[in-house]
């Protein structure tokens, strides 16, 4: 198994610094920074080992990346359920869904590519969070709503070490 570990900048706790492949990335966290007890809608990143599970990109902007990770092009009708009370909470779906839900397809270019992480999937708590990935970050590092994200520099570099047998830590 191989590690990643994001840790808070010092100075800023919406930005954190990325370890992966020997390297140090900047990179930005959630609004409310790195928390244990994370809730929905805190916008906070969880203090926690998530193993990397698979991505998504956009194939009408990107090339498939060079990955051993498992990728899915994004198309229009993909979403990703955030109500706490709906049976797919946390979980990919196909839009139109009548729950509240993210689509993935973006305007902006933050979603170019995305990782999704093991937060609360295995064993779903409702309420305890959701959409947690890695995806590209907004210009300057602003802060996410709970998300790691990288420059689009960073994640071109970081791809191809990314595999389903890694886990990012996130520490304090």
């Amino acid at each position: 198994m191989r590690l990643a570990t994001v840790r808070a900048r010092p100075g800023n706790p919406r930005q954190g610094l990325l370890s992966i492949g020997g390297k140090v990335y900047p990179c930005a966290l959630g609004r409310g920074g790195i928390r244990a007890l994370k809730r929905e809608g805190d916008g906070a990143t969880p203090l926690a080992r998530m193993r990397v599970l698979s991505g998504y990109w956009r194939d009408d902007r990107q090339r498939r990346p060079l990955s051993s990770l498992s990728f899915q092009p994004i198309t229009a009708d993909d979403g990703w359920c955030d109500a706490p009370g709906d049976a797919n909470y946390n979980r990919h779906v196909r839009i139109p869904y009548p729950a509240s839900h993210e689509h993935m397809l973006r305007k902006d270019r933050l979603y170019d590519h995305v990782i999704v992480l093991d937060w609360n999937i295995g064993c779903r708590r409702r309420g305890a969070g959701s959409a947690i990935f890695l995806h590209v970050a907004k210009p300057g590092l602003q802060p996410t709503e709970g998300c790691i994200a990288v420059e689009p520099a960073t994640m071109r570099q970081i791809l191809p070490l990314l595999s389903d047998r890694m886990v990012i830590r996130v520490l304090r």
